[in-house]
């Protein structure tokens, strides 16, 4: 179980620290910095809140910007759940979370536009603290469940959806599978376009609790719109064993989105090759992004399908 959630009355003073904190935020990333914004809770007056501190930095280089808040006690926490996010802490007096971006990377404007509109409709505030209060209540919210977040984290998903659709965002956005509606997102594309057909159970349920294996979803606004599975191989190399997206969205170009979201996020993971096996029907898929025909080399020895096209790319 984790520790207690603490969820305490707005604090007037949050915008005060923020701004003494995103000062020296600034001045550590020097010219690498392009914007800094007060997210998240804390940066709605009204709103009770973790008193934690949670930032955006909009940067150039994030690997520059490692070594960079390192120098200032800001430790480098992770991923988590967001391709191409840089998660720092700093915890002591003043608790903040610092979530690190390049320019333009959805995750951006999505948290302005939640914030903005929580800020600007006070009915939709209140329901969210109602959601929080009803939340704390609950001690199962404070547990941890294959997840690298609490439920109380992760119960707010479906709100938060709702306030983005409500507010119009509409940005497309690659997400790790997290919370119940997005790994229900998975079994549902895993079992409408690849086992379902065949008759037969998904028998690599045990992947989703796996540290080399991804499953990743794709985002239109609060739409999940195609799903991917990637299983991560040794010599810097990565396999692409599902990927799909909803019927009813295909030919729009997700598809080709999408694979190029994972591309970057895998390059900029240190992976050097990508791999698939494609259906004939699917071939030229790939074939328009830039893949060819090359041996698949799965180092696990899986039986291939005789009629699938072993391509790959390199990143």
């Amino acid at each position: 179980m984790s520790k207690e959630i603490q969820v305490v009355p707005y604090d007037p003073n949050w915008s005060h620290i923020y701004e003494k904190e995103a000062k020296l935020i600034g001045q550590a990333l020097g010219g690498n910095c392009l914007a800094i914004h007060h997210i998240g809770s804390t940066a709605v007056p009204g709103l009770a809140a973790k008193p934690k501190i949670d930032i955006i930095a909009v940067v150039q280089d994030p690997l520059l910007a490692r070594d960079q808040l390192g120098k200032i006690g800001i430790q480098y926490r992770g991923e988590y759940n967001i391709p191409l996010h840089y998660g720092f802490s700093k915890r002591g007096d003043i608790d903040l979370n610092l979530h690190v971006y390049e320019e333009f990377h959805p995750e951006i404007e999505l948290n302005l536009c939640f914030r903005d509109y929580l800020r600007n409709h006070p009915n939709k505030l209140d329901d969210y603290a109602k959601l929080k209060e009803e939340l704390i209540q609950d001690e199962s919210s404070f547990t941890k469940e294959n997840s690298p977040f609490t439920n109380y984290t992760l119960r707010k998903g479906d709100f938060i959806r709702e306030v983005l659709r409500e507010a119009g965002f509409n940005r497309i956005r690659m997400l790790k599978c997290n919370d119940n509606t997005e790994w229900a997102a998975a079994k549902h594309f895993r079992d409408i376009y690849f086992f379902g057909p065949h008759g037969i159970e998904d028998p690599y349920t045990w992947t989703f609790n796996h540290e080399k294996h991804a499953h990743l979803v794709l985002y239109q606004g609060t739409e999940i719109v195609a799903y991917a599975h990637i299983q991560f191989w040794p010599d810097k190399r990565a396999a692409i064993r599902i990927i799909a997206t909803d019927e009813n969205r295909r030919n729009q170009s997700f598809g080709s989105r999408f694979l190029t979201l994972i591309e970057k996020w895998l390059k900029s993971s240190g992976v050097k090759s990508i791999h698939a096996e494609s259906r004939q029907t699917s071939l030229w898929f790939y074939l328009k992004n830039g893949y060819t025909e090359v041996p698949f080399d799965d180092p696990e020895n899986h039986e291939s399908d005789p009629n699938d096209v072993p391509v790959g790319k390199v990143l």
